[in-house]
């Protein structure tokens, strides 16, 4: 069974609003098996949302609406679900003498145009609001010889929660067929999504009851995987197979097969090794630290570190000697290399993390005066040795400095495995 959330209101169709209600919902049917295939956003035009009924009743056997349930002109919920349903609307007497009772005890005079929230759908079930003055709908009915379930639902949160997990979720657990979902994930950092498509893709296209989908964004790639069976064991028995065989293939391209951030593997690493950390940062100035301390229980392997976005902070902090400096530039590889040497030595640390560069706009100045915006040098200091990367990072400042730490964390793990 799939369902269409459609939400209704203009002001979603700005820069300033957002549907949130939508990712509520979704989590809650995915709970009852339902996989959400659709989520459309219509303005307050009757006709626009008329249409945008008709289209997901055409296609979904669950339809929800969120929002427009309100006595306004342009809250035309009720309206668009009866004319795509081909229902007549009634007044329903409860319903006003509710609202006149809520009024009431305002000590308000009730407007002329609240009495449209008392209009219900031709044999409708109707959802009590008790945190509001619009009440839901349920219809269950049939259409074109299908069997389509519509849910009117009111639009603020505090509003909708409610009565969806009191009122909508057990009911739709008593008619709806028995069902599960069962989801993966397998998340990769700074491999082309293109890659990792050519590679999972000929596995993926042998499992087509599971939904396969690659997301890409700051330096990692995601892999969901999501399947709707009969039974949880069913689900999930076929998740694993098809992570275990992507598994298989992208070996230890894969940092987390389990939801993990790549900082929250990183210090598992050094945990599993009882080695700790320390960083010296310049151009991202303490974000690969700040990254590390946000995962909790961090101060057991992560010491801490330096910021040493002055050049003499590199001296004073991790002793790099000052004539290198102004010979190789702030921005080299020899200075990288000192760097995580130095932080290392300094803390006590089993390893020392360095990163220098020219993130931008501007350029560098001095003996960095030619170098290129995006020019990253990563240091990595252990016991035994010490090795520097060099990375040339496209986009703006932020990104550099992002995807700087990126690069970092993703040396250190594959260095620790």
């Amino acid at each position: 069974m799939i369902a269409e959330i459609i939400a209704a209101g203009s002001e979603m169709l700005t820069p300033f609003r957002q549907d949130t209600n939508s990712l509520f919902l979704t989590e809650g049917l995915n709970d009852l098996g339902v996989q959400v295939a659709f989520k459309t956003i219509v303005g307050d035009s009757l006709a626009h949302l008329t249409l945008a009924a008709k289209v997901a009743l055409s296609r979904a056997d669950l339809v929800l609406f969120s929002g427009g349930l309100g006595p306004t002109e342009d809250d035309n919920t009720r309206e668009a679900a009866a004319a795509a349903l081909g229902l007549g609307l009634h007044r329903d007497e409860q319903l006003m003498e509710s609202l006149r009772q809520r009024f009431a005890a305002r000590k308000m005079p009730m407007p002329a145009n609240n009495a449209k929230q008392a209009d219900v759908l031709e044999g409708a079930t109707i959802l009590e609001n008790a945190n509001g003055s619009a009440a839901g709908q349920l219809i269950d009915t049939v259409l074109d010889g299908s069997r389509r379930i519509v849910l009117l639902l009111p639009g603020p949160p505090r509003e909708i929660k409610p009565m969806f997990t009191n009122q909508v979720k057990p009911r739709l657990a008593a008619i709806l067929p028995l069902g599960f979902l069962a989801r993966g994930l397998l998340r990769m950092a700074l491999i082309p999504e293109s890659l990792v498509d050519s590679r999972t893709a000929p596995i993926y296209q042998r499992f087509p009851d599971i939904e396969t989908t690659i997301l890409a964004g700051s330096g990692e790639i995601q892999l969901h995987f999501q399947c709707a069976k009969p039974t949880r064991a069913e689900a999930e028995a076929r998740v694993a197979d098809l992570s275990a065989a992507i598994e298989h293939e992208m070996q230890d391209d894969i940092f987390s097969a389990h939801g993990e951030s790549l900082e929250e593997v990183v210090l598992l690493l050094l945990g599993l090794r009882h080695w700790t950390l320390a960083t010296a940062e310049s151009c991202t100035g303490g974000l690969l630290a700040g990254r590390l301390t946000g995962v909790p229980g961090s101060s057991r392997y992560f010491l801490g570190g330096a910021v040493v976005y002055a050049d003499q902070l590199k001296t004073v902090f991790a002793d790099v000697p000052e004539e290198i400096i102004e010979r190789e530039g702030p921005v080299s590889e020899p200075v990288a290399r000192l760097l995580a040497e130095g932080i290392r030595a300094r803390t006590g640390a089993s390893m020392g993390v360095a990163i220098t560069g020219i993130a931008g706009p501007g350029p560098g100045t001095g003996a960095d005066a030619e170098k290129p915006v995006g020019l990253v040098h990563i240091g990595l200091a252990d016991p035994d040795d010490t090795q520097v990367r060099t990375l040339h990072i496209t986009g703006d400042r932020e990104r550099i400095r992002f995807w700087a730490t990126q690069y970092a964390l993703e040396m250190i793990r594959r260095h620790l495995l």
